[in-house]
């Protein structure tokens, strides 16, 4: 009996199942795109981990030579504002590389380096000192902030895109404080280049649709009509699910033994 039972349970379940939806892979988007739990993780992903730890390893620095050079308060500040959010983005990026596989760098590259020397030698307290400091992380930052605009727009990976939208907020605060310092210089267009027309954006792709022609029937008709669709439905199931427990006692009464004529 207990057999039989099993066999009943069985069936059920896969009746059951019939009405479960399959869960949808993720799309194939090439050889450079890797399935993460978080979505498919692509070339740009990567790029926008490592770029935003490349930032840290030198804006938190020199932001620290903010602070202990320049007489200027609009420069400490901007200072402040830059230790404090790539502290909050380095320990995120360190986190997003351990769990995406991300391979990041543990120095800052060899323009970074030119560009904290450039202020380690300007004179503390000076005027120069003030426009180096200003000067190139506001230019860094537009930059960074394009770049990181792109890869928010694009990405299919939510742990990517929801990074981007915070380090988008973070160095946007950034640019802010810097231009706030009134040392940024605006004629430089090499260092900040002028705004561009953005490209036009793709038309939609038109799919040709053949009309179906709707009869026009009185709005008692339709209730009428949409209850007896209603009606289908539930006799179907019920009739479903009749089957099943009639099978099953089909099967559990077919499993017990027979009794002899004789009682």
């Amino acid at each position: 009996m207990l057999t039989r039972l099993a066999q009943v349970v069985a069936a059920l379940t896969v009746i059951c199942s019939l009405s479960v939806p399959p869960a949808s892979a993720q799309p194939d988007f090439g050889p450079d795109y890797t399935p993460t739990q978080f979505g498919p993780m692509g070339p740009a992903g990567r790029d926008m981990l490592v770029k935003v730890r490349l930032a840290g390893l030198w804006e938190g620095p020199a932001g620290r030579l903010g602070l202990e050079k320049s007489a200027n308060p609009l420069v400490k500040e901007a200072g402040r504002h830059l230790i404090n959010g790539h502290a909050e983005l380095d320990a995120k990026v360190l986190e997003l590389g351990r769990t995406l596989n991300v391979s990041l760098p543990t120095e800052a590259n060899s323009d970074q380096q030119g560009w904290i020397a450039e202020m380690t030698n300007a004179p503390a307290g000076s005027t120069e000192f003030d426009r180096i400091f200003a000067n190139r992380l506001r230019a860094a930052h537009g930059g960074v902030y394009k770049f990181l605009a792109v890869v928010r727009t694009g990405t299919r990976n939510t742990a990517i895109r929801d990074f981007a939208k915070r380090c988008m907020e973070v160095v946007l605060d950034h640019i802010q404080v810097l231009e706030a310092t009134g040392m940024v210089d605006f004629e430089d267009t090499k260092a900040i280049p002028l705004a561009a027309l953005a490209a036009p954006a793709p038309s939609p792709t038109v799919v040709p649709t053949v009309p179906q022609v709707v009869p026009n029937l009185p709005k008692t008709q339709n209730i009428a009509q949409q209850e007896e669709n209603n009606d289908f439905s539930d006799g179907l199931l019920g009739i479903l699910v009749l089957a099943a427990v009639a099978g099953g006692i089909y099967l559990w009464s077919s499993g017990r033994p027979r009794r002899s004529s004789r009682e």
